[in-house]
């Protein structure tokens, strides 16, 4: 019989329908197992046991709350179990799971984030199928390192690498990855299925590593003041004074081509959002994009040349959580800026060679 160990967090996959409404209840995640226990498809070679540092609806999710699920996973003594699996709501999973990503890059076990779409009991609810699918991968493919489980809308096991999952999508309540690029899939003998590719680190290059951080829940701090901020035609940059408080870095996103609003000067004009924004000493990143250095628009060298910083092949939700953790380490910018862009902590940035066909 091997042991897992069972993280509740809440969300919708520990929730429970009341009318039309949802909400997490101290019975909700724990019944999700008492469901699996019911279904087919439970393994009876599997002992879960359990633990609840958080019961929460995900979108309500703080860094305080990173920090303390950061902990709980810390003090696990992890030799006494095969893998941990966290159940989390779908709307933020994917910056938990990056943030998560970053903080284990030692962890010895696989450590699995999943969710569900709808309440267990709901007909159309994915959650006993991910929490099924979540422990084969753990037993099959007994990989150290984070990842997350999740089924798609044909039916397959997704397997995701933590810092390689974009944030659920609000029409088709699905995820994606960069370059529409997974980690891999379980099949349907319940065996995993690596996604052969060379941007794909190998399952067997997996492997436990010196913590980058170097953090205990005792040190561990997270910067809050971020702003990030998404472009539209029309975004007026003068409704951000900063008249009270300020950020201490921006997180610009861009349109599909690595671009925004570049005029020379106004109130749209992204370019002198920046300029003024480093006259206040708030650092400004530019993400996503895939490649700087190759050819770019010439609005795009206008920011650059503002002060911009850009982040390369890195997702927003990784690059996002990636900067909080950064700056919650470093006062320097500089040091903050080698840490976000010098380095690649667990599998964040992309190697875009073409793929193997």
């Amino acid at each position: 019989m091997k042991q897992l160990l069972v993280i509740f967090t809440g969300g919708t996959i520990g929730s429970k329908a009341e009318g039309l409404e949802i909400n997490v209840t101290d019975s909700g995640s724990y019944a999700l197992l008492e469901e699996y226990r019911k279904q087919s498809f439970s393994r009876e070679d599997v002992s879960l046991d359990t633990l609840q540092p958080l019961n929460l609806l995900s979108e309500n999710i703080t860094p305080s709350d990173w920090i303390t699920l950061a902990a709980a996973i810390r003090e696990v003594d992890w030799s006494a179990y095969e893998g941990i699996i966290v159940t989390h709501g779908s709307d933020t999973l994917a910056y938990t799971a990056a943030m998560m990503s970053y903080l284990f890059t030692d962890i010895s076990l696989p450590l699995v984030l999943t969710a569900s779409n709808y309440p267990i009991a709901d007909e159309r609810s994915n959650g006993l199928r991910n929490m099924s699918s979540s422990i084969d991968f753990i037993m099959d493919a007994k990989l150290s390192g984070v990842f997350v489980v999740y089924e798609n809308d044909k039916g397959q096991s997704v397997v995701y690498l933590g810092t390689r999952i974009f944030q659920n999508e609000s029409f088709t309540d699905q995820f994606r990855s960069p370059y529409v690029l997974a980690y891999g899939q379980m099949t349907s003998d319940r065996t995993f299925l690596w996604q052969a590719d060379r941007r794909n680190p190998t399952p067997e290059s997996l492997s436990v590593t010196k913590s980058a951080i170097g953090w205990t829940p005792a040190t561990l701090k997270l910067q809050d003041a971020i702003l990030y901020i998404k472009p539209y035609p029309g975004l007026d940059y003068s409704l951000y004074e900063f008249a009270a408080s300020k950020p201490r870095v921006i997180l610009h996103d861009l349109h599909h081509s690595g671009t925004a609003c570049a005029l020379d000067s106004g109130k749209y004009s992204l370019t002198a959002f920046i300029k003024r924004c480093k006259e206040m000493n708030i650092d400004v990143y530019l993400c996503p994009i895939k490649d700087a250095s190759d050819a770019l628009y010439e609005s795009s060298h206008r920011l650059i040349e503002a002060g911009a910083w850009f982040i390369e092949n890195m997702s927003v939700e990784a690059a996002l959580t990636k900067m909080m953790l950064a700056y919650g380490l470093y006062e320097d910018s500089n040091e903050a800026d080698a840490l976000i862009r010098g380095q690649s902590i667990y599998f964040e940035k992309y190697d875009v060679q073409e793929p193997i066909n």
